[in-house]
């Protein structure tokens, strides 16, 4: 991964406003020389959550959370390091610049490119409400149950029949053609350039602040060129495989929950967050996919709903989808809807108390699926129902989490009616665990115990060593940088243990400025992206440099253990190292 220059991280610094970044997503109120809030990381009836006026900091009295501008949007918000960056650059206006082999190479100016389709919306609204075009699109609306209200909350805009009526506008609005194209508003076939979306309803695809990324686009003419959606093109700000449509507006209350609802399209997603189901996201385009499941697992989710249409493609998209979060742990309920309905109509017709009994009816994901495959078996062959066994005790191994396992091959066996030994419950052998880094890092890694016990206590260290003494003081006597196995996770260490004994704030911009290495944001994000348990900080830190001193010593009886059993010691050096092993096996860790 890229990394940005010091410079231009060290102007992002400047300009951050930390309450106006926290006012935002929470309501802080002043009080006296500071301002206050309920803290977003813990219940509470009366605020703690503290900013000073002036302050680059925001600190808990509650449950101790401590941090800056990027440690809230990583911790509140669920984003990356790189996200929570790049949503601050844009918001205060720096252009951000990375290195390459030594020479600055300026980034794509994407505060620019949001600005030009943050227009283009409010020109598709504007087209839609106040033209002799807009009072057709209106009917076809009304006629789907779509509300004044419903237009207003979601953005939704019209593009022009006529060509050239959006791109002059736009021209007029100073915006370039190789603006336009970049953010897919505009293509250019044979050196010709036309409008990309005509004649269509334009639904926006936000980011997690509310900006405009993209449009999602339907036809209500069949004589209109082109699928009954299409959406914008790859671009800078648009990656298809990873953007979840209604999760600008589903995000917080996912977050907040740990659950979310899973939806087939665009419109069905809307419908469900605007009666009140502000938890529901849909893929955009294509088929909800390993990326997908992967962002809204991101978001700590322990459990998901699949409420897709009820005919045979939603049918198989729930077996499909659900597989992808059964096999990261996530709990799976599928909710099958009447055939020839969705979410949409389903909304319209019956509202929303349908949707609710039909969530309430929710089959977990192994019931489903066994229900599913029994419809095509012949219950009388015992040579069928072998294969359809197999194939789902096969599929269920494949899940990456080994009590999951375990546990729906046990249940698997009371929904068959076969004996729990005959599905090799006893003998399963525990999968070697593999995870992404990041979702554009390339092929899965296999898991660095190394690395997670490292970043656990790197974790504690920045969330909890600035305000509390008991933190840093167990620490400090603890942990020495020479106990660490992971170089990057000893640099982080010896800088943030350095900044908070000067009783300096700790500033994860000026972290990631001064220590070198490409997988820096990743590193954090991997650090500070994780769920903690804020009510035992305590227990889990001692926990943690127990486990990193005990992983030490035995690393180093190994070591003493390989030299005598190497045949390369003298008669001396072996009783001095056979020595040294029993010293050793008697000095076992202890917490200072």
């Amino acid at each position: 991964m890229a990394k940005y220059t010091k410079e231009s991280l060290e102007t992002l610094r400047s300009r951050i406003d930390l309450a106006e970044v926290l006012g935002q997503h929470i309501d802080l109120k002043k009080a006296g020389g500071s301002m206050k809030a309920l803290c977003p990381f813990h219940e509470e009836r009366s605020p703690s959550f503290v900013v000073n006026r002036g302050d680059t900091h925001y600190h808990c009295f509650g449950c101790g959370a401590h941090g800056d501008a990027i440690q809230f949007l990583m911790q509140h918000l669920r984003l990356t390091f790189t996200d929570a960056v790049q949503q601050l650059a844009e918001r205060f206006q720096v252009d951000l610049e990375l290195q390459d082999k030594g020479h600055d190479v300026k980034h794509t100016n994407k505060a620019r490119l949001k600005d030009a389709l943050d227009t283009a919306s409010r020109f598709y609204q504007t087209y839609l409400l106040h033209t002799t075009e807009g009072r057709g699109a209106l009917d076809y609306l009304r006629s789907r149950g779509i509300t004044a209200d419903f237009i207003n909350a979601f953005q939704v805009g019209l593009s022009p029949k006529n060509e050239g009526v959006f791109r002059k506008y736009m021209h007029q609005s100073h915006f370039t053609d190789a603006e336009l194209i970049e953010v897919g508003l505009v293509a250019e076939r044979g050196g010709k350039k036309r409008d990309f979306f005509q004649e269509r309803l334009m639904f926006p695809i936000l980011d997690v602040t509310g900006a405009t990324i993209g449009f999602s686009a339907r036809k209500m003419h069949e004589s209109t060129y082109g699928g009954k959606y299409i959406n914008t093109s790859e671009t800078p700000l648009f990656k298809k495989s990873r953007v979840l449509f209604g999760l600008a507006q589903s995000r917080r209350r996912i977050i907040k929950q740990k659950q979310a609802i899973i939806v087939e399209g665009g419109l069905d997603a809307l419908r469900m967050i605007y009666h009140g189901f502000d938890l529901t996201v849909a893929a955009l385009g294509t088929a909800f996919g390993e990326d997908h499941a992967h962002e809204v697992c991101q978001l700590g989710v322990t459990r998901v709903f699949l409420l897709f249409d009820g005919d045979t493609a939603g049918q198989e998209a729930s077996v499909k989808v659900g597989n992808l979060f059964q096999k990261r742990g996530v709990e799976v309920l599928v909710a099958t809807l009447k055939q020839g309905q969705d979410p949409d109509s389903m909304l319209v017709k019956e509202g929303p108390i349908a949707i609710s009994q039909a969530i309430l009816k929710a089959e977990e994901y192994l019931t489903f699926l066994w229900h599913h495959y029994a419809k095509t078996l012949h219950t009388n062959s015992p040579a069928e129902k072998n294969k359809m066994v197999q194939e789902l005790v096969q599929r269920i191994r494949e899940w990456d989490n080994p009590v999951m396992v375990h546990e729906s091959l046990k249940k698997l066996a009371a929904l068959t009616e076969v004996p729990e030994e005959l599905l090799g419950i006893d003998v399963l052998q525990p999968r070697t665990l593999h995870f992404k880094r990041s979702v554009n890092s390339g092929p899965s890694q296999q898991i660095d115990p190394d690395r997670i016990v490292e970043q656990d206590l790197l974790r504690w260290l920045i969330l909890y060593g600035p305000s509390s003494s008991d933190v840093l003081g167990l620490c400090q006597r603890n942990i020495q940088p020479a106990d660490f196995r992971i170089e990057l996770a000893k640099k982080v260490y010896e800088q943030v243990l350095a900044t908070l004994l000067e009783k300096k704030e700790l500033d994860l911009l000026q972290l990631t400025a001064d220590i070198e290495g490409d997988d820096m944001p990743i590193f954090l994000s991997e650090v500070l992206n994780k769920k903690v348990n804020r009510e035992k900080v305590k227990e889990h830190l001692t926990d943690t440099i127990q486990r990193i001193k005990e992983r030490n010593w035995m690393h180093e009886r190994e070591a003493v253990k390989m030299k005598i059993h190497s045949g390369k010691a003298s008669e001396d050096e072996l009783m001095a190292l056979v020595k040294q092993f029993d010293e050793l096996k008697k000095r076992t860790p202890t917490i200072l």
